[in-house]
């Protein structure tokens, strides 16, 4: 089990998986937003997302951000 957790304070911009989905090495997982840069959070090994911890922006709204996330935050849990 591997926790993926924020490595900084950012919004989260937008969650590009989602609970059950499958994920490889290397996949983006999420994209979160600091300081007007877009900051991927990668997978760092393969196996099925078992929990998503954050809520996304609108994917309708480009200016939409979701949730506000803290150094260390639970990001996602992959299993």
């Amino acid at each position: 089990m591997t926790e993926v957790r924020a490595e900084m304070v950012a919004n989260v911009w937008r969650v590009l998986v989602k609970e059950g989905d499958t994920v490889e090495d290397g996949d983006t997982l999420m994209i979160l937003e600091s300081m007007k840069m877009e900051i991927p959070v990668i997978a760092e090994e393969d196996g099925t997302v078992t929990k998503i911890a954050v809520t996304g922006g609108d994917p309708d709204d480009a200016k939409s951000m979701g949730d506000v996330v803290q150094e260390g935050d639970l990001l996602a849990v992959i299993e």
